[in-house]
């Protein structure tokens, strides 16, 4: 989506509009009667807002066509992935992308979309520098809600079976299982929020199967996302609110966290981020919280492929790893 120009629009207005959008300020004119409110001080177009990237961040195409092209010249650099079936239907594969150590920690990467979009091939420019310092990279694949008639459950039971996969073949690709971390982004990060707080004993797995995990720009609560726009394709329940409402499962958090969102995000995006990371602090679990001053939702994960950007430090830094 880009601004357009409109003859009746003076040309200082769209550029005091671009700029307010860059300083994190919506794309939507803001000189309208307020409605009732919908949830904390929100009407329902200002919630429904705050639930659409677009409305904050209009350079989302410029940041994806950015991210295919890199993932290309990436796979060109480390080479293409080994791709591996961890389920029983289609979707249900990975990308690993091998790092030259033998015995090497793994990090699991869960993409974002809205639930709806992108597949794991989108995504290899994020493996190279976590491949280049010595850790094997996981892109995951996994359904969309489109497809399951509206329904979060398939894509969370997906991704927690290839979390499983891993842990359990680790070696036949030369990683080390003691090792495995997870890193997402967006709607990835509500799905690896609700991996986090799985009871992995019910699948004779280890309580700290993830030894640490980074979830950026994430939702962590589904309740005032049921109340937006995005219940005409997400059906709702009471029960996947419940279930898959990661802050409300806290006692079974075995993993240690760090949460980030940039500071031009949407105001929910924000809130979900500081809310779940103040939660997970009054629990008592390690939890780090990290603030991309200047970043909209779709840049900060352009931090991730950089050693020396906000989430690429942070996570090499998990892991135990430096750049290289």
């Amino acid at each position: 989506m880009s601004m357009t120009h409109d003859d009746n629009i003076p040309r200082s207005a769209l550029v005091a509009a671009g700029a307010a959008v860059a300083a994190g300020a919506p794309l939507r004119p803001q000189a309208r009667a307020k409605g009732p409110l919908v949830w904390l001080d929100m009407d329902q177009q200002a919630l429904d807002d705050a639930y659409d990237q677009i409305v904050y961040a209009p350079n989302r195409e410029q940041v994806t066509k950015r991210r295919i092209a890199n993932s290309e010249r990436a796979r060109a650099a480390i080479g293409a992935p080994e791709r591996v079936a961890y389920g029983p239907t289609e979707i249900e594969k990975l990308d690993i992308y091998r790092s030259a150590q033998a015995h090497a920690p793994i990090n699991i990467f869960v993409h974002g979309g809205a639930w709806r979009a992108h597949r794991a091939a989108d995504y290899a420019c994020l493996a190279e520098p976590f491949v280049r310092a010595g850790a094997h990279f996981v892109i995951l694949d996994f359904t969309n809600v489109d497809e399951t008639g509206g329904s979060l459950f398939p894509m969370i039971e997906q991704v927690r079976r290839a979390v499983g996969w891993v842990y359990k073949n680790a070696g036949a690709f030369g990683g080390d299982a003691s090792r495995l971390y997870l890193t997402s982004h967006s709607s990835g990060s509500h799905i690896s929020g609700c991996v986090v707080t799985h009871d992995w004993r019910r699948e004779n797995l280890p309580v700290d199967i993830l030894k640490g995990a980074t979830l950026g720009s994430g939702m962590y609560d589904l309740k005032p996302v049921r109340l937006s726009k995005r219940s005409k394709y997400v059906k709702f329940t009471d029960e996947m609110e419940e279930a898959l409402s990661a802050q409300r499962h806290l006692d079974k958090l075995n993993t240690p966290l760090v949460l980030a969102y940039g500071s031009c995000e949407t105001p929910e995006f924000q809130r979900q981020t500081r809310d779940f990371y103040a939660a997970v602090k009054a629990a008592g679990k390690p939890v780090e919280l990290l603030v991309g001053e200047g970043y909209n939702h779709f840049e900060m994960l352009e931090t991730l492929p950089n050693p020396y950007g906000l989430l690429g430090r942070a996570v090499l830094a998990q892991m135990q790893l430096g750049p290289r």
